[in-house]
């Protein structure tokens, strides 16, 4: 017993030399690392200094850059702002531009129209003017023979004023008048040689109370007819006691037409059957005016000129 207890104590006494340097090896390493963690920190400390000095370096750049961008953008702005106000300076003088442009064209469109229109159709002849043996309307049309009252003779009316006188004469037609073309267009000598004949059968002053010399027939403008309607055995006479009469003064004006000679003028017999054509608006002034064609200052008459065929 004694024996095997001196032997545990020789195995104990042996080894605390070899726990002591395991010992002392154990805190030698754990000092160790402790050094290199503390040597880990101070590392990441001066990382995390570095790190968040550069961070606020880049807080502070955005921050520059945000404010530089901002100027930039009211810069834009103020810039945008500017060329709006550039470009509606631009669209008002382009506005205005278009403006003189326009009136510029309508300008130089009324005298177009006006260089086409045949100047004499709107002038007081009737004693008044004179229009030349050579004046012949430069579009004369042959009349239907649907509108005229006798296909025996043809009869011709001015190209651009047809329109009118067809629409009149189907308008009427449609509400129940029949209303027919008698005599139209008639040239200078047409109109010397008819002036012979009523100065032969009707002596010289009767036959001017109703019938006009040559150069002075309205008739020779190519934009009057002589209208007649059915129940008169062919003659004028009595036209003023017809519906066909009746209809014309009610809405002639409507298709540009007005009376030529009515009650009470200044040159000629009444005759209801003679109708001119002076234009739509013309002939509605007339109309709303209670006027006569050869009661106004052809001046005035002039006006309507670029408008006779509107």
């Amino acid at each position: 017993m004694k024996k095997h207890y001196h032997k545990v104590k020789e195995m104990l006494v042996e080894l605390i030399p070899v726990t002591l340097i395991v010992l002392v090896g154990f805190l030698v390493y754990a000092f160790m690392q402790v050094s290199v963690l503390q040597e880990n920190v101070v590392s990441l400390s001066v990382e995390l200094a570095s790190t968040t000095e550069a961070l606020s370096r880049n807080t502070n750049q955005l921050t520059q850059n945000i404010v530089d961008l901002r100027d930039e953008t009211i810069g834009i702005s103020d810039t945008l702002s500017y060329a709006q106000q550039n470009i509606d300076a631009v669209k008002t003088q382009i506005g205005g531009v278009e403006q003189t442009v326009g009136s510029i064209s309508g300008t130089v469109g009324d005298l177009q129209k006006l260089a086409e229109t045949d100047p004499e159709i709107l002038k007081k002849y009737s004693k008044v003017y004179f229009m030349n043996e050579n004046y012949v309307p430069a579009h004369l049309i042959d009349i239907s023979g649907d509108y005229l009252y006798s296909v025996v003779n043809p009869e011709q009316f001015m190209a651009e004023a047809w329109p009118f006188l067809k629409a009149m004469l189907d308008t009427a037609k449609a509400e129940g008048v029949e209303i027919y073309v008698k005599s139209a267009f008639r040239s200078f000598g047409e109109q010397q040689s008819l002036k012979s004949v009523y100065t032969v059968t009707y002596g010289a002053g009767t036959a001017n109370s109703f019938s006009a010399d040559q150069g002075y027939s309205e008739h020779q403008l190519g934009t009057t007819v002589d209208l007649i309607t059915t129940g008169l055995g062919g003659q004028l006479d009595g036209f003023d006691n017809t519906m066909a009469y009746k209809w014309l003064l009610g809405n002639a004006h409507r298709f540009g037409f007005v009376l030529s000679y009515p009650k009470n003028n200044d040159h000629y017999v009444f005759e209801p059957w003679h109708w001119r054509f002076v234009g739509v608006k013309l002939a509605t002034y007339f109309r709303d005016n209670n006027l006569n064609f050869y009661d106004v200052d052809q001046r005035e008459i002039d006006k309507y000129l670029i408008n006779v065929f509107d």
